[in-house]
């Protein structure tokens, strides 16, 4: 069973983040990690993936225009996502950057998919997803693994 793990990245802050979320969900048993950037994911990616957690740095309160493609130029397979877990995260460079914004701008793309949207679990902060000023610090990081863990754990439980 696959979870994939997409992201924009233009500074690398995302990115990093990205890689600990995908760690989480490689500590599942039974699950793999697919990470892709925007300009790398296929249509395969995104159908054969029982799990999404897409990433993003806040831009004007949304998501980046990199990832939206992503989501219009998909939405021919959006029926067959139907009922797989979805889960968002954020990097800003401002405190007040809208990083939760931009997780709801996210979020609403994999609701229309039909997707069954998680955040990150009550041990990590128990809100939208996963979000960071900057690069990712330890905290983060672990908050980021709890997701990638808890999407990974969901996933499994929902196709059993």
């Amino acid at each position: 069973m696959r979870v994939l793990v997409l992201y924009f990245s233009k500074g690398g802050n995302t990115r990093k983040l990205a890689e600990a979320i995908a760690q989480g969900v490689e500590d599942v048993d039974g699950v793999e990690c697919v990470m892709r950037k925007t300009d790398e994911v296929t249509k395969d990616d995104f159908v054969q993936a029982q799990g999404i957690i897409a990433g993003s740095p806040v831009y004007f309160g949304v998501m980046a225009a990199e990832l939206k493609k992503v989501f219009d130029d998909f939405v021919g397979v959006r029926n067959k996502m139907d009922g797989k877990i979805g889960a968002a995260f954020a990097t800003s460079g401002d405190p007040t950057g809208g990083k939760e914004t931009t997780m709801m701008s996210i979020i609403q793309a994999l609701l229309i998919y039909g997707m069954v949207i998680t955040g990150d679990p009550m041990d990590a902060t128990g809100h939208y997803g996963t979000a960071c000023v900057g690069a990712p610090d330890e905290g983060t990081a672990e908050n980021g693994r709890k997701l990638g863990r808890r999407v990974g754990e969901l996933a499994k439980k929902l196709r059993g």
